[in-house]
């Protein structure tokens, strides 16, 4: 069911069948010019699947991405090896090229954009007076203290000369987003930042949001300074709904997050289970998450036909208190295993993300069931808690075997769980 979900938000399918509609196919095929712009962890395949597809030859393809990328790029494509989750040199030089395409292309020409979920770190471009280092350490903080993607996504808007509407503020003649979508509610102002379209949220938002997270002492006094002065008025805001820059601009997700669970949802179907689709989306701290989203199941499930299967996505968050290896879905999947016996004897629950990379690990995510707790005990693991509250679920799992390892999946649109329960 998980690999079903993965394949079923495939990027370059998305891109593919996109350029298939009238409207997409029709601006492409008219304009004067094309360049293209892909950032984001899907950028290499997107890029790939746009030229594979397109209706008119380009002029420029520029890729930003993490490794690997040009093993898998066309012909005369280029590219930058970007940082994620926090950006690097890579991700400022992809930016500041990206820029300069866009304000160089012809007045009657196209500028088309492939956006993917982690495109904000992967396409940085800080203002001036905030380093690259502040950036960095900025959105360290904000990770560490459990800002979730609305809140970091506002203060980086706000610390960039790319994103909240900027990139297409720059460029001089249309631009056409298409945008696989990694949050919740697929809000194009939120995926990859927004770099192409219209900025509702503002610097004293973002301020908001380090008093939140931390406290303003905690972050850098550049990157305080310039939300400060922006909510002065003395620094440019990001361009809002209305502004006569973006008027040529426009913007759809090709591949909504739920996606995923649509095609889930189809392979379990085909496998004899009766299905439910959690409607509210799995958000907030992990751990809190993951134990509520079990109480959550039990009402859903009950009087449903066994075998029965809840599906459901989202994107939850992780407060930093230890020094170990772990990751968000590995702390969700964690939260839910000592309580999946409320659920019946025989129950199962996996916690992924489609990306493929859950945290600063090598694993997706993690697989529990009602037997975990034992397992546990059995392997010498006397205190299993200890593992959460050092945020060293990595090595917990690791040790019972029960990691989910997909490799880097080249998609990204969020994280979807699965429970599954039987007489």
């Amino acid at each position: 069911m998980l690999r079903a979900a993965v394949e079923g938000v495939d990027a370059g399918g998305l891109v593919r069948r996109a350029l298939a509609q009238v409207a997409v196919h029709d601006t492409i095929a008219h304009a004067s010019t094309i360049d293209v712009i892909a950032a984001g962890k899907a950028a290499a395949v997107m890029l790939q699947a746009f030229v594979d597809a397109s209706p008119a030859s380009h002029r420029t393809l520029l890729a930003i991405g993490p490794a690997p990328g040009p093993g898998f790029l066309p012909n005369g494509a280029e590219w930058f090896e970007a940082g994620h989750p926090l950006p690097n040199a890579g991700s400022v030089a992809g930016a500041q090229r990206a820029v300069a395409l866009a304000s160089e292309m012809p007045e009657a020409g196209l500028l088309v954009v492939l956006l993917s979920g982690g495109g904000s770190a992967l396409m940085a471009l800080p203002v001036r007076g905030v380093s690259l280092e502040e950036k960095q350490q900025t959105v360290r903080l904000l990770l560490e203290h459990g800002a979730d993607i609305h809140e970091l996504n506002t203060v980086r808007k706000h610390l960039s000369g790319i994103k909240g509407g900027r990139l297409a503020a720059a460029a001089r003649g249309h631009v056409l987003t298409l945008a696989v979508s990694d949050v919740v509610g697929d809000d194009l102002s939120v995926i990859a930042s927004g770099p192409t379209v219209p900025d509702a949220s503002t610097y004293g938002a973002a301020l908001a949001v380090l008093d939140l997270r931390g406290g303003r002492a905690a972050f850098p006094s550049g990157v305080v300074s310039h939300l400060e002065q922006g909510v002065a008025g003395l620094v440019a805001e990001t361009p809002k709904p209305g502004d006569a820059r973006l008027a040529k601009a426009a913007a759809r997700v090709i591949g909504p997050q739920r996606g995923a669970l649509v095609a889930a949802q189809q392979r379990a179907e085909a496998l004899g289970y009766a299905v439910r689709v959690a409607s509210e989306p799995v958000t907030g701290e992990a751990r809190v998450s993951g134990a509520a989203h079990v109480e959550r199941a039990r009402a859903l499930l009950t009087g449903v036909p066994r075998p029965a299967c809840l599906l459901s996505a989202g994107e939850t968050t992780v407060t930093v208190v230890g020094a170990g290896k772990g990751g968000r879905n590995q702390e969700c999947a964690f939260a839910m295993a000592g309580l999946l016996d409320r659920l019946g004897p025989a129950a199962v629950a996996a916690s992924l993300g489609t990306d493929g990379i859950d945290g600063p690990t090598d694993a997706a995510g993690a697989v529990v069931d009602t037997t975990t707790v034992a397992r546990a005990a059995a392997a010498g693991i006397a205190e299993p808690n200890a593992y959460l509250r050092n945020n060293d679920t990595y090595v917990f799992f690791d040790r019972l075997g029960d990691l989910i390892r997909t490799g880097p999946t080249n998609t990204n649109v969020g994280d979807i769980q699965v429970i599954l329960v039987s007489d």
